[in-house]
């Protein structure tokens, strides 16, 4: 990293971001630009930004939205917000399908990437619903995707995942069902602070969370349909 232009994190949290920039800060250039990658929210990014400042580190806040597939293919879409625009570009240009630049100081690209988790995490959660009211109420799951199928609620990622739902192919991970709910829990302290009501992201802590204690953690974000199962199947 010594004679790095740029230096990329991105790890699980911001715990574990700030542990490693502490021990690699001191051998980096001045100047620098530390693109911090990882979700850490809003307070967060505010700790680092705080970090880049002491070591004289120019941090360009910039999380990504996109999950393994994309990432392999680079084609991740990249939201930035800070200074070292011209230096960094060039590597987010060959992660990323396309980059979303949010401001000029560290802040605005995590704030957007909580609300960007948050439509995940409800996407999915109303897919395995929708999966098991069908199964429960007699009805082969796979017509209810066949039903939505074009339509103005239909997309790719709805069949993506209800069809990984219904087949049980939850057990390699895209978007890991832990990550979601260390991510739902950034939210909803970000979403209280805000003073917006946190009825959804409750609901949605909740169903993650159970589907965690069912041991589907290491999953990928479609075994949250464990949480909707009827009682007696639980898996």
């Amino acid at each position: 990293m010594r004679d790095a232009d740029v230096v990329i994190t991105m790890l699980f949290d911001v715990d574990a971001v700030a542990e490693v920039i502490e021990q690699v800060a001191p051998s980096m250039r001045d100047g620098a630009v530390w693109a911090q990658m990882a979700t850490v929210g809003r307070d967060g990014i505010a700790r680092l930004a705080g970090l880049a400042e002491q070591h004289g580190l120019r941090l360009v806040d910039s999380p990504v939205v996109g999950t393994k597939q994309p990432a392999e293919d680079g084609k991740l879409t990249i939201l930035a917000a800070g200074p070292g625009r011209e230096v960094v570009q060039p590597a987010f240009d060959a992660m990323g399908a396309k980059t979303v630049w949010l401001g000029d100081e560290p802040g605005p690209a995590s704030a957007m990437k909580l609300v960007a988790n948050s439509w995940v995490a409800t996407i999915t959660a109303g897919t395995a619903q929708g999966v098991e009211q069908a199964r429960a109420f007699g009805l082969d799951p796979a017509r209810f995707l066949e039903t939505v199928s074009g339509g103005a609620a239909d997309s790719p990622y709805l069949q993506a995942k209800g069809s990984a739902m219904i087949e049980g192919r939850t057990g390699d991970p895209q978007f890991a069902l832990d990550g979601v709910l260390k991510d739902l829990r950034l939210i909803r302290s970000a979403t209280a602070g805000a003073g917006v009501p946190t009825v959804l992201v409750d609901a949605l802590l909740a169903a993650y969370q159970q589907a965690h204690d069912e041991g589907h953690g290491g999953e990928d974000i479609a075994g949250v349909v464990s949480s909707f199962a009827p009682s007696g199947d639980r898996a």
